[in-house]
């Protein structure tokens, strides 16, 4: 009988304690990992506030960014230098500056030199999204 296979080559474990060695300047915790998936939670405070009490542009797009890294390294394993080739963001509802930030990172294409995905960020509770983001990584030759 086969056995099945892993969905991802690194635990959620593996990555939060690969993400505070080598990107400590990271935002966001990983909570779960699936076969090309991955799902991120900031609990917001003050600092990630704008003018009018809503979670800034800033603070969303370094969430989603790394949410996609992160999807990423579940499936190739630890490689610190992937980089962000380009990041499109739609911010689409103002998020609730009471409640974590939670995004979903999805790759839609992981091939040996670029990874295409798009994550959605929602605020925690709620239904519609609050931004819906598109990136795309570099993946350096192993």
């Amino acid at each position: 009988m086969n056995a099945s296979l892993p969905e991802t080559v690194m635990t959620v474990e593996q990555i939060n304690e690969f993400l505070d060695r080598e990107f400590p300047q990271h935002i966001g915790l990983v909570t779960k990992l699936g076969k090309n998936t991955a799902l991120m939670r900031l609990d917001v405070d003050d600092d990630h506030l704008r003018p009018g009490g809503t979670v800034s542009g800033p603070t969303m797009m370094a969430l989603a960014d790394v949410c996609l890294y992160v999807a990423i390294l579940a499936q190739i394993g630890p490689v610190a230098l992937a980089v962000t080739t380009s990041l499109n963001i739609n911010f689409l509802r103002k998020p609730e500056p009471d409640k974590a930030i939670l995004a979903e990172a999805k790759l839609l294409k992981l091939g040996k030199r670029l990874a295409v995905g798009e994550i959605t960020i929602y605020s925690e509770g709620e239904e519609e999204p609050v931004a819906h983001v598109t990136a795309t990584y570099s993946i350096p030759p192993r």
